[in-house]
């Protein structure tokens, strides 16, 4: 009976924590009404958002639509959303790198959208739509990298904010151009980035629109890394390796890391605590804590 209390315990813990997890910014006591932006979304057609699930437990994402540097069409919106679904229900996934197809990662909005759903409403609800999707793609249980090839602009320097990290190619660069547009970060980008370089450096970046390449991006901790390859297929290889070195050992592991790190970001201190509290007692006596305590002589 014990044991089953305790199995029905740490079920709930897991549903609460998933639950968690998937919590919107925005819902209809926010005035947003999801299935209506999808609709309105659904007529801006091209490109895609391809996933790759590896057996190492690295996932593969691509930002696929190449002709215009990849810049998100509607229809990318809506299936960068499922694709964030679909990882958030990878029992087996362990990191995810990001990147662009054809040797640069994104310049944010098809500027066809942008025209289209110029009123302040439509703007608003693509804004929220975004927030949700990169909200929860910065809570995925995965160690997710940006591999910035090219140029990452506008929404595209803002999606590199929602990954835990970002690695940096020679020659490319992260621009904030908002300001040229006439606008201010609306995928979440800003507040993000405050919390990655600091209220000043992110002032300085923002109103400066400036163009940060590998050097400047490391200086300010916006990057980890800069790899020695220029091309797609070695740069991502260089990603791989990289992020490999966070990624080993199980999955469930590395999923509940990850989960603590992102309470501990977003949570007050005491609410931090208890979920810290009750990620140890799913992995306490599991299979992976009864496995090292088996094999794994202490202070060696």
């Amino acid at each position: 009976m014990v044991i089953s209390m305790w199995k029905n315990l740490l079920q709930t813990t897991k549903e609460r924590i998933l639950q968690q997890r998937r919590m919107s910014v925005y819902n209809q006591a926010h005035g947003y009404e999801e299935e209506l932006v999808k609709k309105q979304l659904q007529q801006f057609a091209g490109g895609s958002i391809n996933l790759t699930k590896e057996d190492s437990g690295i996932g593969i994402l691509t930002l696929n639509n190449p002709k215009i540097m990849n810049a998100f069409t509607g229809t990318m919106m809506l299936e960068l959303q499922e694709r964030v679904t679909e990882l958030e229900n990878w029992k087996d996934g362990k990191g995810l790198i990001i990147y662009g197809a054809g040797n640069t990662f994104c310049s944010g909005s098809d500027l066809k959208v942008v025209k289209a759903i110029s009123n302040s409403q439509d703007g608003m609800n693509m804004c929220m739509f975004m927030q949700n999707t990169l909200t929860r793609l910065m809570r995925l249980p995965l160690i997710t990298v940006a591999l910035v090839q090219g140029k990452a602009i506008g929404g595209g320097a803002e999606l590199t904010t929602a990954c835990d990290f970002r690695l940096m190619t020679p020659g490319s660069e992260i621009r904030f151009v908002h300001k040229l547009m006439g606008l201010v970060p609306g995928w979440g980008g800003g507040a993000r980035l405050v919390r990655i370089v600091g209220s000043r450096a992110a002032l300085k970046l923002l109103s400066g629109a400036t163009r940060v390449d590998p050097e400047r991006a490391l200086h300010l901790g916006l990057s980890e890394e800069t790899l020695s390859s220029s091309d797609e297929a070695g740069a991502l290889e260089e990603a791989r390796a990289w992020l490999s070195q966070y990624t080993e050992g199980p999955a469930s592991v590395i999923q509940a890391t990850k989960e603590m790190v992102a309470a501990g970001r977003e949570l007050l201190l005491e609410a931090a605590l208890r979920t810290e509290k009750d990620i140890f007692g799913t992995l306490w006596g599991g299979p992976a804590n009864l496995q090292a305590l088996a094999t794994r002589p202490k202070h060696k």
